[in-house]
């Protein structure tokens, strides 16, 4: 319920509304997801590991939105992506993977290395960049698979979740 209520303050405030359904604005968001992924490993070679960290979850995240915007949907706050990707998809697995990226994210792109944090290292950038690979992939495939019908119905169901 708490989630709902999240949602149902920032569509109040605008910060995510029912839109009309764009091809162009998915194709967009793809396009910069893959864009940021090539960053990533780009980062990796460069050994600028928290870099790299940042850019594979922008990854992940426009691999999100291209996917919101496919069923018409925008939003402008990360944790409210992924509730709403949890309520109207249910793939408890993504979403695990989603939270983590976002919270490795945070955590490489806003705090320093102290002795409490675990540094950010080759294998863990690895792993960021195999996790974006597989979530953008993933979403992809829920992308194409998604007709006029299953469109509308799942904006129903998020006009229900709004209500």
């Amino acid at each position: 319920m708490k989630k709902i209520k999240f949602l149902k303050h920032l569509n109040k405030s605008e910060k995510l509304k029912i839109v009309e359904v764009s091809e162009s604005m998915k194709d967009s968001y793809l396009e910069k997801a893959k864009n940021c992924l090539k960053a990533s490993k780009i980062l990796l070679k460069n050994e600028l590991y928290e870099n790299s960290v940042s850019e594979s979850y922008y990854c992940i995240y426009n691999s999100l939105l291209a996917l919101l915007f496919k069923i018409g949907i925008k939003c402008e706050n990360h944790s409210a992506s992924i509730i709403i990707f949890e309520k109207l998809f249910a793939d408890n697995e993504l979403v695990k993977i989603l939270l983590w990226a976002k919270e490795e994210r945070i955590d490489k792109q806003y705090y320093v290395e102290t002795q409490q944090v675990i540094k950010v290292t080759k294998k863990s950038c690895e792993e960021m960049i195999e996790k974006a690979e597989d979530i953008l992939l993933k979403l992809r495939v829920i992308i194409d698979g998604l007709n006029n019908e299953k469109v509308n119905q799942i904006r129903n169901s998020f006009e229900k979740l709004l209500n």
